[in-house]
């Protein structure tokens, strides 16, 4: 739902399909990742939005009367605002859209280190109470290929610290991000992470390269060799195989997917398991999307 002027693109969560785009920031504070080009364009040059313009987007959007129940946060970069600017953000929509049931926003682990537990659970309560985390790996190595900026240690504090003030967090792995040489301890050291930090969602996308693999491909010092089709099984096996967790939402199934999977973890780990063996030793024996419908 896009209510208020917007630079577009626009990018968003799946899940935040019927939700107000509520653009608070425009672009990328790091915008270093060698595998995104979400926010390229001059366009999406980052700046903050002021919070007078952010008001009078609410004023109007309650004006008009339609019904706002989930609010999301863009662009790729609201948690870099200072507490105080998103303290006064929640309180213009509580006061202008008093029915929103939740609030949610990217976050990017480093934005969380000069914010407290204490901070968060106040904006928890106005309702801010799910965070997107694109961790992409739990390997230092391959975050570091990739200039993430951030570390395995950096995504754990951010997870523990969303879940010490009570919110949720939906985080995200990037199957095939290490390529070929990397591709089992990308997938063991991303399940150490998933299982140290105990998530409530946890979503794995395969990633791309639709402008191309030659910036990636300097990260890893011209080694990257993507996974066909087979590794990016045998990769999400490594992963569901060495996650713990309790009661976490899993999805695999974005359109980048070749292998729609979804559960519980851990209830469902076994099926899951037992799917990815299926695929990678009978492929007919199961659907996969083919080639022509994948996509970003």
């Amino acid at each position: 739902m896009n209510l208020s002027p917007y630079v577009e693109p626009v990018f968003r969560p799946p899940s935040e399909a019927y939700s107000l785009i509520l653009q608070v920031t425009i672009g990328c504070s790091w915008n270093n990742c060698t595998f995104c080009e979400m926010y390229t364009q001059p366009q999406k040059a980052f700046r903050f939005k002021q919070p007078e313009q952010i008001e009078q987007e609410l004023a109007a959007i309650a004006a008009s009367g339609t019904r706002v129940r989930r609010i999301f946060l863009a662009d790729g970069d609201a948690m870099t605002l200072s507490f105080r600017r998103l303290r006064l953000i929640m309180q213009a929509i509580n006061t202008y859209l008093p029915a929103v049931q939740r609030v949610s926003s990217y976050c990017l682990p480093r934005n969380l280190k000069n914010k407290t537990a204490e901070e968060l659970a106040e904006l928890n309560d106005m309702g801010l109470s799910l965070y997107y985390v694109g961790c992409e790996s739990g390997d230092n190595l391959v975050l570091e290929r990739v200039n993430k900026g951030e570390t395995f240690d950096s995504s754990l504090a951010a997870l523990r610290k969303i879940k010490a003030a009570g919110a949720k967090s939906s985080v995200m792995i990037l199957n095939g991000m290490g390529g070929k040489r990397y591709s089992e301890q990308h997938a063991v050291n991303s399940a150490r992470l998933m299982s140290a930090a105990q998530p409530e969602y946890l979503s794995t996308l395969v990633v791309s390269f639709p402008g191309g693999v030659e910036r990636y491909q300097r990260g890893f010092g011209g080694e990257f060799e993507p996974l066909d089709q087979a590794g990016l099984f045998q990769e999400m096996y490594w992963l569901l195989d060495n996650l713990e967790l309790e009661s976490t939402i899993f999805r695999s199934d974005h359109a980048s997917n070749y292998l729609v999977l979804k559960g519980t973890l851990g209830r469902d780990k076994q099926r899951l398991l037992d799917t990815v063996r299926a695929a990678l030793e009978q492929p007919g024996s199961v659907h996969l999307r083919p080639e022509w419908m994948r996509g970003l």
